[in-house]
């Protein structure tokens, strides 16, 4: 018996649906504040729809398109969480129902650029030139990591 789509779901069936590890769900629950479901007496966990809609594209984010728990927070923050369930709902994974339809992959595909921009880390910023004090410390440090290794492999110097 199928339940209805509004019916709350146990952590197994919402596992099973998103063909995910249970500890995984708990996992995401630790990451994302926004996925909260409801918990009876006795820590039983009940899924609402929205939840696992907000799950289906939190998964789609991090194994479709290959974002970082990381990035998925960021679009949470700056996007909230309809973007990450449209995104959920744009392409369908293959095990629900995305069954290699190429036009609907087509404008995942277009988007992958600008999305890519978004799990690049940014370049790292110029170094400056050292200075003469900066060469001094430097040069004390080295020589006090030179002492330490020494001491550490019982050689003398």
């Amino acid at each position: 018996m199928e339940k209805a789509p509004e019916a709350f779901r146990t952590i197994s069936e919402v596992a099973e649906d998103l063909d995910v590890p249970q500890h995984v769900l708990r996992f995401w629950e630790g990451k994302f504040s926004q996925v909260k479901p409801m918990k009876r007496a006795g820590g039983r966990r009940y899924y609402r729809p929205n939840d696992l809609e907000l799950l289906r594209g939190i998964r789609h984010l991090l194994y479709g398109e290959g974002y970082t728990i990381k990035g998925v927070q960021r679009i949470l923050r700056e996007q909230g969480t309809g973007s990450v369930i449209e995104a959920g709902k744009q392409k369908a994974l293959p095990n629900q129902g995305g069954e290699g339809d190429e036009a609907s992959a087509a404008p995942a595909q277009a988007e992958a650029p600008q999305q890519a921009a978004h799990r690049v880390p940014p370049p790292a910023p110029q170094a400056r030139p050292l200075e003469g004090s900066d060469l001094q410390v430097l040069s004390g440090v080295l020589k006090e990591l030179d002492a330490v290794r020494n001491m550490l492999t019982g050689k003398n110097s």
